[in-house]
């Protein structure tokens, strides 16, 4: 019994340790740098699929990111882009192509990362509706929790997406950050 206390006191020690001089910095940091390093890219080249060619194309929404974004009411215009009103079909293509690339930047360096996060949860779940719905990805692609694969892109990816999200939403992006650096400059004004 007594060395089960001796091993239990040490694992505390040791953890605690680690947990104090991680603290309020590493997880943040952590989470923002994962995102960059599996996420950011791949929401960098889906904005770019929705928007011209070179600098003045990334002020010009393509008819392409209607087709991704709002394809029934494209194919209800009989695919004329231009017949689109701009309330609401118009302005949930330019919200969506931008905020993919806004939200996925501000969540790397640090600012506003809460609202960021929140936003691009909102964002995977919208993608995930429209994926299942309208593009009508098939259940291999769309997955299933509690089953025994780890691999669909819809379910098992997304809802680590969602909780890597999640954790930058309830906890911020840490003492290192723009946000940190802003929250100490308020202090001191």
């Amino acid at each position: 019994m007594r060395s089960a206390t001796t091993v239990a006191s040490a694992h505390h020690r040791v953890f605690a340790t680690i947990e104090r001089l991680l603290d309020g910095w590493f997880l943040g940091l952590a989470a923002r740098f994962a995102f960059l390093a599996v996420l950011y890219f791949y929401f960098l080249n889906s904005f770019r699929t929705k928007v011209g060619a070179g600098l003045s194309g990334f002020f010009e929404v393509s008819d392409g990111a209607y087709y991704q974004i709002v394809l029934p009411a494209v194919e209800a215009a009989g695919g004329d882009v231009a017949a689109l009103a701009f309330f609401p079909w118009r302005l949930i293509v330019w919200l969506g192509t931008y905020s993919e690339f806004v939200l996925p930047l501000l969540i790397v360096v640090g600012l506003f990362t809460r609202l960021a996060a929140l936003g691009m949860i909102g964002f995977v779940l919208v993608q995930s509706y429209v994926d299942i719905n309208i593009h009508k990805v098939g259940a291999e692609t769309a997955g299933a929790w509690f089953d025994r694969f780890s691999d669909s892109l819809i379910w098992d990816q997304r809802t680590l997406w969602v909780f890597l999200l999640l954790y930058l939403v309830v906890r911020g992006a840490g003492r290192i950050s723009i946000d940190a650096l802003l929250a100490r400059r308020m202090r001191l004004a």
